[in-house]
């Protein structure tokens, strides 16, 4: 997927609207408790400035619901960019509008303005099925998209975190803006290098690592990968679909008994097509999932009354040495319950040895959301390739789907 990029275009001059990932973790003050996505805009947003671009910003924060709620204000970001920018950011108490848009013409070359949660306007959110199935959300998505493109002369997308939505600033509105110029950011460019070169072309040994609740949740990514990688490192609570399905008892352990044959075929197609899978031979287990609660490790079968809530040191020892030699890695969703200590050392062993092997030379792709925050706890941001800023856009990235609102952007 080679796009242009916001190097490969002119900006001077021009009105430069930017779809940006903004969606911080604010505390009950509205603090903003981690700017890490605002500062990994900032390349993109520091190139059009520099480049005397008028720099329009939008993104959604939270779940609002379609409604005003000043929690999700995107007021604290325009506070943080202006810090780190050393220069002013105006910001818009609205998205659109008639006031929005006189602020957007009187933008200088060279000036920033944030405007204010797109999700404020239940108009972002339309699903593209039901706007072609209802006539009157259709004009509503467009209208909304309409306004916004209306703003500027250039568009660039570097929100890889909503790359998969249909969202009317992801796609609509780039749609609209056919004939100037669409481009990506450098922090998409990042993304679509790391995960594409994973998958085009991987150093060998390829692992994958997967984690988390739900089989379902990764039944495409193992259907994708498993022709392409050399083993699959399984883990979570996924991790007792498969066992149940070979005739492991589980307990209480948490289990999709609707995808256990589908497991029992991923596992085949697996086998068919020579990639090795790992599943966890001793388990930590408790009778009740609460923090200091009492746990003990079982191996092998696990008691009734008892629930698996993290992999067992065997375990561990065992995916570390399966890591060890890889030269390409993914790893997407924890081992256990990893906010719950000490349930989260599974998932430490793993990020250890996926730092470990990225310092012998491996290329290592943080898929985003429980695995980044693993990491990033364990202060190992530093020690692991790249760290994903979209966890669900990542999984559907290896899953092979096509994101569209990426494949109507410029082709270099």
């Amino acid at each position: 997927m080679a796009k242009k990029t916001v190097a490969d275009i002119d900006v001077k001059g021009r009105k430069v609207l930017m779809r940006c990932d903004f969606n911080v973790p604010l505390d009950d003050d509205c603090n903003i408790t981690s700017d890490d996505r605002i500062v990994k805009a900032l390349p993109t947003i520091k190139k059009i400035l520099e480049g005397s671009g008028s720099l329009i910003l939008m993104s959604h924060l939270g779940r609002p619901q379609g409604r005003k709620d000043e929690k999700f204000s995107l007021a604290p970001v325009a506070k943080r960019l202006s810090e780190l920018l050393g220069r002013n950011v105006v910001f818009a108490d609205d998205c659109v509008g008639p006031q929005t848009s006189a602020k957007a013409k009187a933008l200088k070359p060279g000036d920033c303005m944030l405007l204010e949660n797109l999700r404020f306007r239940k108009e972002e959110t339309i699903k593209d099925k039901a706007a072609k199935e209802d006539a009157q959300l259709r004009q509503a998505k467009d209208d909304f998209a309409k306004e916004l493109a209306d703003m500027a002369d250039v568009y660039v997308d570097d929100a890889f975190g909503t790359a998969h939505r249909d969202n009317a600033s992801m796609y609509t509105v780039p749609m609209m803006m056919e004939g100037k110029p669409r481009v990506i950011g450098f922090l998409i460019e990042k993304e679509l290098k790391f995960l594409g070169d994973a998958l085009r072309n991987p150093g060998r040994p390829f692992v994958a690592i997967l984690g988390g609740a739900k089989v379902s949740d990764k039944i495409g990514v193992i259907e994708n990968l498993v022709s392409k990688v050399d083993r699959i490192i399984i883990g979570g609570a996924m991790a007792y679909t498969f066992l149940k399905g070979r005739g492991k008892s589980i307990g209480k352990s948490l289990c999709e008994n609707d995808f256990i044959d589908k497991g029992q075929e991923l596992l085949k197609q697996a086998l068919d097509a020579n990639c090795e899978v790992v599943l966890p031979v001793d388990h930590h287990v408790v009778r009740e999932l609460k923090p200091g609660a009492k746990h003990r490790t079982a191996v092998g079968d696990i008691d009734p009354g008892y629930q698996a809530v993290d992999i067992g040191p065997m375990a561990a020892e065992a995916y570390a040495k399966k890591i060890t030699d890889a030269k390409t890695i993914v790893w997407n969703g924890p081992m256990g319950v990893f906010e719950i200590p000490p349930f989260d050392e599974g998932t430490k062993a793993i990020a250890l040895a996926v730092a470990e092997a990225t310092d012998k030379g491996a290329t290592s792709i943080i898929g985003g959301g429980d695995s980044a925050s693993a990491v990033n706890k364990l202060g190992l941001q530093d020690r692991v390739s790249h760290i994903s800023t979209g966890g669900g856009a990542s999984l559907e990235f290896l899953e092979g789907k096509v994101f569209k609102c990426l494949e109507i952007l410029d082709e270099k």
